[in-house]
């Protein structure tokens, strides 16, 4: 891929697969090494991700980088319900420029304050999130994987 601009716009509906392809690169290499072999076998059961793209895509920001997605986001009003990058796009501006995004969005529906969640073992986006100006407000057990993990809620004011 070329140095070019990250350009973010609206999910589309032929964005399904790529967006699916990234959720299982992540997956695969950031969430499941934590993981339980219990909860790897129920997500993959349960068809996570599937269920989760054909709920929510309409709502979906994603990342292009020369045509292709590269990463996609989405917020239920003020909470940043996923951002995920895919390898190649990372530490190239995408995550940044899809929490921009993101952000623009809240403030255009009047919201003024973002909240998001990461575990405390994803230092990558602990590192991001704190580099844009959340500030951490709770850690509490991480419910949705099972595995033990332990949660950091992070805030950002979204007024001047």
């Amino acid at each position: 891929m070329s140095s070019a601009p990250v350009t973010i716009r609206p999910a589309r509906s032929e964005d399904r697969a790529a967006v699916l392809a990234i959720l299982a690169e992540t997956f695969a290499d950031t969430w499941r090494p934590q993981l339980t072999a219990a909860a790897i076998d129920d997500y993959h059961r349960r068809r996570v991700a599937e269920t989760f793209v054909d709920a929510a895509l309409p709502g979906f920001l994603v990342a292009e980088l020369d045509g292709t997605v590269i990463g996609f986001g989405n917020r239920e009003a003020g909470f940043v319900d996923s951002l995920h990058v895919a390898a190649a796009g990372r530490r190239r501006g995408v995550a940044r420029a899809l929490m921009a995004g993101l952000e623009a969005r809240m403030r255009a529906d009047g919201i003024a304050l973002a909240a998001l969640e990461t575990d405390t073992f994803n230092e990558a986006s602990q590192g991001l999130y704190l580099a844009l100006g959340y500030v951490e407000v709770a850690r509490y057990p991480d419910e949705e994987w099972n595995s033990g993990l332990t949660t950091i809620r992070y805030e950002k004011s979204l007024t001047p």
